[in-house]
């Protein structure tokens, strides 16, 4: 008999401190079973989490897998990266220290993608082995999704968690750039970098970001937004027709439950934002890796030294003109996208790809990133093989609680549909 998913965020809550041991060997249960599988980790501890005493709070007891870009004392933290083999951090990044003081148990590390970046790691799809799970933030996607743990932190500086929440099938969620502090996160390009959660429910998500973010709700309303509205993408064309289809049967399917929904039209000047991010993020790269480079060309591996070479290839003219550029996209963005609507869009250009030797295209993530919006990956249907698909819900800059409640009312409707 297969053992059973672990609990969610809101199931090990409800089970209280006393449910903790029930909540971890389940936890326990599945990994045994599936990680051989799955490979989502690093390292994983979960006799150690059983034999410390839970500290009282609002995440008493709850399981937590952490992405090995983010520090932690009780495990060595590898960077994705053999440079950092031996690398054992003297204290836990704050994110992970908030967590512990909220009561949270680390169980481990999660696998990352070289330096949050291209190069992928040992993690296959839970959905089927044989495909990618995305990346970066690859293991605590698979983990979630798998039921090995109720919640997973990520990064995303293009679309490394967006897109690995849509490919293996969770909900993802990327805050407001600057939501919650990246002290301890090994940094890939500071102007873009962010961190985010994978739960398998929106009204997970609350709890455990009420911790990291002050003054955040730590429960969700599901609530109509004031619209939906409906935004293709420069890149529209570039998505599976699966992947087309799953995103306007939702707009109809949120327009069925009662919202009001309709279409932004793509502004002429987008057209090149995917191309404008990755300059910005491949120069930061460049001046972020350049004395690693230096020191362990070696040990890198060559899709990371062709962006960093490619990075430093930039000039400060060309740098300089795309910086310009990304401040005119994010004062357009802050008027055509209000507090109160939702816009809904592709979380990814369609199901996980087979093979293991790539993540996929971050193409409808990099705007969003760029922008510094709140998004959300939510799953909805499946593709021609059996895949799961996703929409993508963004929102204001600052508005991440009502997305939460937005995203949670989408939920519900698309459930129904």
């Amino acid at each position: 008999m297969a053992a059973p998913l672990c609990p969610t965020v809101t199931g090990a809550l409800q089970m209280g401190t006393t449910g903790a041991a029930m909540v971890l060997n389940a936890c326990k249960a599945r990994i045994a079973e599936r990680e051989p599988v799955v490979g989502a980790w690093e390292v994983v501890d979960v006799r150690a989490a059983m034999d410390s005493a839970p500290i009282p709070g609002p995440l008493t007891g709850v399981p937590v897998g952490v992405k090995d870009i983010i520090d932690t004392a009780a495990f060595p933290t590898r960077y994705g990266s053999p440079i950092f083999a031996n690398h054992q951090p003297s204290r836990d990044a704050a994110c992970v220290a908030t967590l512990k003081l909220a009561g949270a148990l680390v169980l481990g590390k999660t696998v990352t993608t070289e330096f949050a970046s291209a190069f992928p790691g040992k993690t296959r799809n839970p959905r089927n082995p044989a495909h990618t799970p995305g990346g970066s933030s690859s293991g605590s996607a698979a983990a979630v999704a798998d039921g090995m743990v109720p919640v997973a932190l990520g990064s995303q500086t293009a679309g490394s968690v967006i897109r690995p929440a849509a490919y293996c099938g969770v909900v993802g969620y990327k805050g407001t750039y600057g939501w919650t502090d990246l002290t301890g996160v090994y940094p890939l390009a500071p102007s873009f970098d962010t961190l985010g959660l994978f739960t398998r429910r929106v009204a997970d998500l609350a709890p455990v970001r009420a911790v990291l973010a002050r003054g955040a709700r730590a429960s969700v309303t599901a609530r109509m937004p004031a619209r939906i509205r409906l935004f293709r993408t420069a890149k529209w064309d570039e998505a599976s027709p699966d992947a087309r289809r799953a995103v306007e049967r939702a707009l109809r399917a949120v327009g069925d439950a009662g919202a009001t929904i309709d279409e932004v039209p793509v502004p002429a000047s987008w057209s090149d934002i995917v191309a404008i991010h990755t300059t910005v993020m491949l120069a930061e790269m460049g001046r972020q890796f350049a004395k690693l480079l230096s020191v362990h060309p070696d040990k890198m591996s060559a899709s990371i030294r062709g962006q960093i070479t490619q990075g430093q290839k930039t000039t400060s003219d060309e740098e300089r003109q795309a910086r310009e550029r990304v401040d005119a996209y994010r004062a357009e963005a802050a008027e055509l996208l209000p507090p109160g609507d939702v816009w809904l869009t592709l979380a990814a250009p369609g199901e996980a790809p087979e093979g293991l030797g790539a993540t996929g295209d971050p193409m409808f993530n990099r705007p969003w990133t760029l922008l510094g919006l709140p998004c959300l990956s939510l799953p909805y249907r499946q593709g021609a093989n059996g895949l799961p698909l996703a929409v993508q819900l963004v929102a204001a800059r600052g508005s991440d609680d009502d997305l939460l409640d937005a995203a949670a009312w989408i939920e519900q409707a698309l459930a129904a549909s």
